[in-house]
């Protein structure tokens, strides 16, 4: 292929990272990960290191209209961003001395896992607040479709001590960890989705600026394969902050499971048989 192929290839592979890691707080590195290791044998440390550029991007396009919508829960995302900085910290270091096939399937696990819960019927949310969430001001409301919606949150001591794994997985894997974030705040938290998916949205940015930063001094951060993948995820973001708005969220839960899912079952088959 040539290299304006390639580059159309990315392009068009990051747009749809963008759009999905906009809807369902993944961040994208899901998607630009298997697409550079899987259809463009890209060297698995370089895919995760232009993977950490497109979360930041990811988290800049989207984030600023579900800020400015008020869905997403800035105190929130603020505590617990303390965790997922610390857990990317301990991630990269592990990073160095893990075999790339390794990193493959324990990629492809943590989406299998993430794919579970997504699929896991549960109530939207919870309207009665822990303790620690009252003392902390943590509980919050958004519009959803002209109507207001009340929420308290649960158990956050656990939510914290999955986002410090959260974290871990993001330096590992370079996906910004938000399939974990989405997990520890819709299931153990027991927030709406929406405002899971958009608080791991604003939180993602800073997670992966903190991991990128060790890739960058390792050289694992290619410029001609960072950038069209920096502009593709942008504008895949852009569109899918606008449909999140107006929308459901039980499709994009679904939506969710399954391109996890097929993803994980690639990385995993792939890092088995050695072909990464």
């Amino acid at each position: 292929m040539t290299v304006l192929t390639i580059t159309i290839i990315i392009l068009l592979g990051a747009f749809v990272a963008g759009f999905l890691g906009s809807l369902t707080g993944l961040g994208g590195g899901v998607v630009i990960i298997p697409l550079l290791t899987l259809l463009l044998h890209v060297d698995i440390h370089y895919a995760i290191g232009a993977s950490l550029v497109s979360v930041i991007a990811t988290s800049s396009g989207s984030a600023v209209a579900y800020v400015r919508e008020g869905i997403t829960n800035i105190r929130i995302g603020m505590f617990l961003e303390i965790a997922t900085t610390l857990g990317a910290i301990i991630g990269v270091i592990l990073a160095v001395y893990t075999p790339t096939n390794l990193i493959a399937i324990l990629f492809g696990v943590v989406l299998i896992t993430s794919a579970v819960f997504s699929f896991m019927k549960k109530p939207e949310h919870s309207v009665v607040p822990s303790l620690v969430s009252q003392r902390l001001r943590l509980n919050g409301s958004y519009t959803s479709i002209d109507t207001i919606v009340h929420y308290g949150v649960c158990n956050v001591i656990g939510g914290f001590f999955m986002m410090i794994l959260a974290g871990i997985l993001s330096g590992l894997l370079g996906i910004g960890s938000g399939a974990l974030k989405v997990i520890a705040m819709d299931n153990i938290m027991r927030m709406p989705f929406k405002v899971s998916t958009t608080t791991s949205n604003f939180m993602i940015g800073v997670t992966a600026t903190t991991s990128a930063i060790v890739y960058w001094q390792r050289g694992y951060i290619n410029p001609g394969l960072a950038m069209p993948v920096v502009l593709g995820v942008l504008l895949g973001a852009f569109v899918g902050s606008k449909i999140l708005v107006k929308t459901e969220s039980n499709w994009i839960r679904i939506l969710f499971g399954i391109v996890v899912t097929f993803l994980a079952i690639q990385m995993i088959y792939k890092g088995l048989s050695g072909q990464i």
